[in-house]
């Protein structure tokens, strides 16, 4: 009797799958898609209504092959590809590679590869939905247009090799545009006053608390204080004022607990919290959601579909973590009704849950010996996540307390202060989401003592405080994927893809965990911008998902989406232009005389001899000839001569004086402070070469032992001078302005706060 075919994504899905259906079924992988736009050529019928040709991958042939001779054997021919549109996809592509279009068809979906859900799929199954089908098409197409059309005049005003993506064209401007904000703000001085105050008697006496200068009496506006003389002259003027409560304000505040993740939130915490890049955190889940093997339990899905912008969370996973929580932590700890959340963007589509773990009673402890490090540090914050959602609120008692300084003047003057106290802990016994480095925290303020209104207070000191206005941070991955999300571009299976384009193509480069546009996608940004404004334009790109969303949806026909697109992009094609001269007016080769060409390169423009290739000359846009190399102290250990520094294409380093007869080169060695826990040498900043890259980091830095090789101690995060706390070990960098321990748990603030070891760890 012939068995049913099955067909998935993954080898490791398949292995799960294959557990859970039992005999009478086999399951094989097309390890993703099948058939795809050709490699060369555009491959999409623009006079067809956008026809798109389509042909088997060429390493996958050999699995379209044993695919086909497999359903040809098999009597039913489920298609068990992932939940959204990109699955759906391969599901289609699957079907027209091997020829299935009289086979007995069926596609099964689930949202978790549990026994369960599996076999209730198959208890369910339906046919290939072509408008999920027809939207993705529709945005490959849009994606090869724009593509094709669009690299060979980046080809040609910039750099052979380059390409530019719809979407990652639009990123890449938030992303420079961010950059020029920073590089035209100027910083504006202004000042603060802090009042040190206590209570006169009682306990609290002892220890003081602080308040703000706020305004005078009588005068709702904050007090502004632009520069010294102002603060100096508002001290003085409180020097031995009488300072009294005004009036204190006292309310409960109830704090809700954060949905379950979607995709971009899990990305967002992953990134804050673990420092994964966005494609890490997507690779890790997918392990967790096609299943791992658990002991003597076999392969088993841990986590629900990863790739969802959805909030809602099966009846059945409520009730369930409902009773964890009861049993777990109390019945005081459980609301009297499970939580219900709501996306709030309507066109949430992708896929019908939140992630979450597939039972609660997966304890992230009692998982830990199956799971890698970073699986297990992902699978915790997701099972955190979704019990906390459903856990009672905390209760925090917030007080804010107003009080009145009289001035030698006369003059009344308002300081404010406030404090909160948590009553009780609620979901934050478990778990408190983390916030970016720039959102303002109002959390984990100190109580303030008990105070009465009119009640007189002890002023121990006044201090006025010198701050200067800050520009806008630039993005991290995690605020990136937000920003994304919140403008309406790209969809929960784009977020890591887009910004690991951007950084594969070096447009952007991720540097002590912030993302730096480069001299390469400064100069795209700028053409785009200029040639394609609409490319770019945040609006139409969202505008361009609402109208890939209403094909999904069936209201819209893809062809006409293209249509609509195609006809002004075309016009746009045909009158762009770059304003970047091919003649350097007046320069000339010092080498043969010929003029010299502004070219652009990966690191930005230079002036190349027009005589190229037979003249290789080449040096800086802005000189007339290489730079001189700078002296310096060190010494040639191959011939003795001393080491000059000189300017590369991979930037400074260090030569011999006595080039090119000798040619012995090395790395500038920058030392962090930091000493190897190894051998107690000096760990220095080090580059790698290009192929050793760090994978998925987006940068080739590292930190190293200056007694290489005797001594391979390497660590990829910077290194502080200030040793743990804890154990004594190195501490690096961990986020923006916290660290971790590279031989004990310990992870927190850095330990010192002097400004230099702050400056180190940032």
């Amino acid at each position: 009797m012939s068995k049913d075919l099955v067909i998935v994504e993954s080898p490791a899905k398949a292995t799960t799958l294959a557990r859970f259906l039992g005999p009478g079924y086999v399951v094989r992988a097309s390890k993703g898609h099948v058939r795809d736009l050709p490699k060369f050529g555009l491959g999409v019928d623009i006079k067809n209504d956008f026809a798109p040709r389509y042909e088997v991958v060429k390493e996958k042939r050999e699995i379209v092959k044993d695919l086909k001779k497999e359903a040809m054997a098999a009597s039913t021919v489920y298609l068990a590809t992932d939940p959204d549109r990109e699955g759906e996809a391969i599901s289609w592509h699957i079907v027209e590679a091997i020829g299935l279009t009289k086979k007995a068809l069926k596609r099964v979906v689930f949202h978790e590869i549990t026994e369960e859900a599996v076999k209730e799929a198959f208890r369910h199954p339906r046919t290939v939905d072509e408008r999920l089908v027809n939207a993705q098409q529709a945005r490959r197409v849009l994606d090869r247009l724009v593509g094709y059309k669009l690299s060979p005049l980046l080809w040609h005003k910039i750099q052979k090799g380059l390409s530019a993506g719809r979407v990652q064209s639009a990123a890449l401007r938030m992303v420079v545009d961010r950059e020029r904000e920073i590089q035209k703000f100027v910083a504006v001085e202004y000042w603060t006053i802090e009042a040190l105050l206590a209570k006169r008697d009682g306990a609290a006496a002892k220890q003081g608390f602080a308040a703000q200068l706020h305004s005078r009496v009588g005068d709702k506006a904050r007090i502004t204080i632009p520069d010294k003389q102002t603060a100096d002259t508002l001290r003085a003027d409180m020097e031995n004022a009488a300072f009294a409560v005004k009036q204190v304000q006292k309310k409960e505040v109830q704090r809700r607990p954060a949905p379950p993740y979607t995709t971009s939130t899990l990305q967002q915490e992953a990134s804050r919290r673990l420092g994964f890049p966005a494609q890490k955190t997507m690779a890790v889940a997918q392990q967790l959601y096609e299943g791992l093997p658990l002991g003597g339990e076999g392969p088993v899905g841990l986590i629900t579909y990863m790739r969802t912008d959805s909030l809602h969370v099966a009846v059945s996973a409520k009730e369930e973590a409902r009773s964890y929580i009861g049993e777990k932590f109390g019945k005081d700890y459980v609301p009297p009704h499970a939580r219900i959340y709501t996306a709030k963007s309507k066109l949430a589509q992708e896929a019908h849950e939140a992630i979450r773990p597939t039972s609660v009673w997966r304890e992230p402890a009692k998982m830990r010996h199956f799971l890698s490090r970073e699986q297990f540090a992902l699978y915790d914050l997701i099972w955190k996540r979704m019990v906390a959602s459903q856990m009672a609120n905390a209760l925090v008692d917030q007080t804010s307390v107003e009080i009145d300084a009289a001035g030698r003047s006369g003059a009344h003057y308002i300081f404010r202060a406030s404090g909160s106290k948590v009553r009780f802990q609620g979901f934050l016994t478990l778990y408190a989401e983390s916030r970016d480095e720039d959102a303002k925290d109002d959390d984990g303020k100190q109580p303030l003592p008990e105070l009465k209104a009119h009640e007189p207070l002890d002023c121990r000191g006044i201090t006025p405080e010198q701050h200067f206005t800050e520009p806008p941070p630039r993005f991290t991955e995690a605020t990136l994927i937000k920003a994304l999300e919140e403008n309406g571009i790209g969809r929960p299976s784009t977020y890591a893809p887009i910004i690991g384009t951007l950084m594969g193509r070096e447009y952007v480069k991720r540097q002590e965990g912030r993302l730096h546009p480069q001299e390469l996608g400064l100069l795209v940004s700028d053409l785009l911008t200029t040639n394609f404004p609409e490319i770019v334009d945040l609006g139409f790109t969202a505008q361009m998902e609402n109208e890939l969303d209403d094909v999904a949806r069936g209201e819209r026909k893809w062809e006409s989406v293209l249509h609509d697109f195609y006809g002004p992009f075309e016009a746009d094609l045909k009158k762009a232009h770059l304003d970047i001269p091919d003649e350097a007016q007046g320069q000339t080769c010092e080498k043969c005389g010929k003029p010299m060409m502004v070219k652009v390169g990966r690191y930005g423009r230079f002036l190349s001899c027009s005589g190229y290739p037979e003249c290789k000359n080449a040096r800086p846009i802005n000189g007339t000839a290489q730079a001189a190399p700078e002296p310096t102290d060190e010494v040639c250990e191959k011939c003795g001569k001393p080491m000059v520094i000189k300017a590369g294409r991979f930037g400074r380093f260090l030569s011999c004086s006595g080039y090119p007869e000798c040619k012995n080169a090395r790395p500038i060695q920058s030392k962090t402070g930091a000493k190897c826990p190894k051998c107690g040498g000096d760990i220095l900043e080090r580059r790698a070469k290009r192929a050793k890259k760090t994978k998925g980091r987006g940068s080739n830095v590292f930190y190293g032992c200056s007694n290489y090789p005797k001594c391979d101690f390497t660590v990829s995060r910077r290194p502080l001078e200030q040793p743990c706390p804890t154990c004594g070990g190195l501490l690096v960098a961990s986020g923006q302005k916290a660290v971790r321990c590279t031989k004990c748990d310990y992870k927190g603030p850095v330990p010192s706060a002097e400004p230099e070891a702050v400056a180190t760890a940032r």
